[in-house]
């Protein structure tokens, strides 16, 4: 494969506004980026229907031809098996054969987590590969990990979660030395689980990571830590719990703002003020949610996801990619001996 471009697959059937916003994500990325191929998987007349809208780089994009379709409520497993011809199946596998890069999908989240493992293959070394956000905090955005991929966590696998995420949120975001706490229900150090009492001094001992000790949940919108290490049960209530406190609120704020002729000649005047706030707090300028530690990059990202969230997951692999985020997993966990230069 050649390194003039990054490659990137796009799951153009999954989701539920697939194929109009993942088409068009894709082609907004081809636009912003010059040295970027994107690869759009899925059933090819579907596909050319909804690029036939836009004009883009016929040279950096091309259709994978994907007859199936994951469906949300299919068995995962059962689905990779089966439906080899999927739009997920294909694109996984061009990351695992090295022709791409990265795939983003906004499809059957199960389906991606079991296809990235089974198909993709973990780097070796890595016990688990977790799934992790990034969310709004009140002081920029902080790194949610794990959130979906491993419910029953063991205290080892916490530690390569907030190695991984110490140095993806480093590379990603450009934050020096991120702050890394432990998810627990206590700031002291003796309260929590089993798990946690287990992986905190392990925590303590890790070089390379500026471990802060426990956060509570209340404590991560105001923006305490940089990088927040739970068990994928613990991280999926707290992600679930934001999305829908933070879609509660706006709807609240909005409704008060009409409610009355003094409160819509308010709403005027401060528009301005809360269009900027809420900006700053919206998750899909981030992008989707990556498998981290796999040989190759797979995103996810939310299964309503518009254009913006699709193009902000390309940008992700491409910033990804550049940076050798999987090279510095290798070099820095200590996972393997990297390989000799060639003369």
């Amino acid at each position: 494969m050649s390194d003039k471009y990054v490659r990137v697959a796009v799951d153009a059937m999954g989701g539920d506004l697939a194929p109009v916003e993942p088409v068009k994500g894709a082609v907004q990325a081809l636009e912003k980026r010059k040295s970027l191929h994107v690869t759009l998987v899925g059933q090819e007349e579907v596909i050319r229907s909804e690029l036939s809208k836009y004009t883009y780089p016929a040279d950096r994009l091309e259709i994978l031809d994907a007859r199936e379709i994951i469906e949300m409520a299919e068995p995962p497993v059962n689905a990779i098996r089966t439906k080899k011809d999927s739009s997920i199946v294909r694109g996984l596998k061009l990351v695992k054969e090295g022709t791409c890069d990265a795939f983003v999908t906004a499809g059957s989240t199960g389906a991606t987590l079991a296809g990235g493992q089974l198909l993709v293959g973990r780097i070796r070394g890595i016990e688990r590969p977790p799934l992790a956000p990034l969310m709004p905090t009140a002081k920029g955005p902080v790194l949610l990990v794990d959130c979906g991929a491993n419910m029953d966590a063991r205290a080892s696998q916490l530690v390569q979660f907030a190695q991984m995420g110490s140095i993806y949120m480093s590379n990603m975001t450009g934050i020096e030395n991120p702050r890394v706490a432990l998810v627990n229900v206590g700031a002291e150090e003796e309260k929590g689980n089993a798990l946690v009492k287990e992986t905190y001094p392990l925590l303590k001992e890790c070089e390379g990571i500026n471990f802060i000790g426990n956060i509570e949940a209340r404590d991560i919108p105001a923006g305490q830590a940089d990088v927040v290490v739970c068990d994928a049960f613990a991280g999926n209530v707290i992600l679930k719990l934001y999305e829908g406190l933070a879609s509660t609120l706006i709807h609240k704020i909005k409704d008060a703002l009409m409610s009355s002729l003094r409160s819509k000649i308010g709403a005027l005047l401060i528009k301005p003020a809360l269009k900027g706030m809420l900006k700053e707090f919206d998750i899909t300028s981030y992008g989707g949610a990556p498998m981290l530690g796999l040989k190759g990059l797979v995103v996810k990202t939310h299964g309503n996801a518009e254009a913006v969230e699709i193009q902000n997951a390309i940008e992700q692999c491409f910033v990804f990619r550049k940076k050798n985020i999987n090279g510095q997993f290798v070099e820095k966990m200590g996972l393997e001996k990297p390989k000799k230069a060639q003369d």
